[in-house]
């Protein structure tokens, strides 16, 4: 095509849900009460953390911080998904997409940072118990929390930095409920075979989490599996147990959405796909984390009695 013929594409629009399009509102409110919980159930495993000194240590410090990155992972998205549902005009600016696209990735690259992170120290616990807090010092996790924020932004910044410098000429519809890679890479206006090297570089950088991951934790079944004590083992396998069902929901999204390379699904499975990606399975860590720790209920309840003395007293 003759550059001088280029129109330059200053805006997105989303495609709609095919069966939905005169039935927002049926998706609207469940919608927002789903991002409602993640937002108010992520920020009081924060605050219970945080509040509670029985949970200043590694393990709940990694899980306040991975509690803290849900909730702007899902608001990158999700109230975008929530205004689309409801407006006639269902479109994003250039600037806006590259913004959702950067904090929606970096989020997420820093989130599997952080579940490797807690991994390790899960492996340490319960492989090297004697030297655990010799080796999982507070500097340490603070070192291991920054790190893998700081590496997690700067690693999609190139990508970011690349796909403004393509050209987009139209067409300009995204056939997905966000600003993805893929979605926005089939738009330009130029040789879409990157996207295989896009599939690979997310294939890489997942598959690296997953095997540490894996790895630790068929170490942890194994050294828990020759405990002799079975309340000991039971203790144990209860505190992994949180931490590999956000492991498997976690990585099992990412997996279902990412790891596809030229394999192609129907357009409402796609956005199905995604929607279990970036809603539903955060939807699920508040609820794990809360309801299968006594340790983090109970926070949580002192932290819910600490906001009603506060409102009692406000209203006197």
């Amino acid at each position: 095509m003759d550059r001088e013929n280029w129109t330059v594409v200053a805006e997105f629009h989303f495609s709609d849900f095919p069966q939905f399009e005169n039935g927002s509102l049926l998706l609207f409110i469940p919608l927002l009460l789903i991002y409602m919980f993640i937002v108010v159930g992520n920020f009081m495993i924060f605050s219970a953390v945080r509040l509670d000194t029985r949970l200043h240590n590694p393990m709940y410090n990694f899980i306040s911080t991975f509690s803290f990155l849900e909730i702007w992972y899902t608001t990158t998205t999700i109230p975008k998904m929530l205004s689309n549902l409801v407006s006639e005009k269902r479109t994003i600016s250039f600037i806006g997409c590259l913004l959702q696209m950067y904090f929606f990735h970096s989020l997420g690259v820093t989130e599997a940072l952080v579940l490797t992170v807690m991994a390790i120290d899960r492996y340490v616990a319960i492989c090297n118990p004697l030297r655990y807090a010799i080796i999982m010092t507070p500097r340490l996790c603070l070192q291991l929390c920054m790190g893998s924020c700081v590496f997690g932004f700067l690693m999609l910044l190139p990508e970011i930095v690349w796909i403004s410098t393509l050209p987009f000429c139209g067409p300009n519809q995204i056939q997905q409920l966000f600003c993805d890679f893929e979605p926005v890479l089939r738009l330009a206006c130029t040789d879409t075979s990157m996207i295989l090297v896009e599939d690979v570089i997310h294939a890489i950088s997942i598959l690296t989490s997953v095997c540490i991951i894996s790895l630790s934790y068929l170490r942890i079944i194994t050294v828990i599996l020759r405990i002799p004590s079975g309340e000991s083992r039971q203790k144990a396998f209860s505190t992994c147990a949180a931490h590999v069902t956000i492991f498997l929901l976690f990585f099992g999204s990412v997996a279902l959405m990412y790891l596809r390379f030229s394999v192609t699904f129907p357009p409402l499975l796609d956005k199905a796909t995604a929607l279990m990606f970036a809603v539903l399975a955060p939807l699920f860590n508040p609820i794990i984390y809360s309801l299968r720790n006594k340790d983090m209920k109970d926070a949580i309840k002192k932290v819910l009695h600490f906001q009603k003395i506060f409102n009692v007293s406000g209203s006197q």
